[in-house]
């Protein structure tokens, strides 16, 4: 339900677990014994979780840029990616600059004309740079940024 969000907020440094096909009770557990905020759009998890006590934050929109401003708004979160703290969107555990020889053979070959700056996962082990994608991001960044200073 909230795959892509997740992976916005782990970019942007914040620790996010993200489950599907989990029981509402179990999630309610999780969220209350690591004392984190339950981010969802299930209206009737929102009142269970609110009823034992848990943070929780019901996402009405639908749009990830809408929700990653009402999240920085809510939550006051910075909406500027620091790598140094950045985590990987896939696993969650952190990622850091490691040598361009390191990653030579795990790497495309153009990339590798291209690029000079990696980063790698110390969970999973993927491998990031700030290719082509990267200018989207920045830009959704700095869109959302402009809409939170409009609220």
């Amino acid at each position: 339900m909230l795959g892509k969000l997740t992976r916005w907020l782990r970019i942007l440094g914040y620790d996010v677990t993200y489950f599907r096909g989990i029981e509402d009770k179990n999630l309610i557990k999780m969220a209350n014994s690591e004392s984190r905020v339950l981010l969802t759009r299930d209206q009737e998890l929102v009142h269970q979780a609110l009823n034992k006590g848990v943070k929780t934050f019901f996402v009405k929109k639908t749009d990830n840029l809408e929700t990653l401003v009402d999240l920085a708004n809510w939550f006051d979160l910075n909406l500027e990616i620091k790598l140094n703290i950045s985590r990987c969107p896939k696993c969650n555990n952190l990622i850091r600059l490691v040598s361009k020889e390191s990653v030579m053979q795990e790497i495309p070959e153009l990339t590798e004309l291209h690029y000079n700056e990696f980063w790698k996962c110390i969970g999973c082990g993927q491998v990031y740079w700030q290719g082509a994608h990267w200018k989207m991001i920045i830009k959704t960044l700095e869109k959302a940024k402009r809409l939170l200073n409009n609220k």
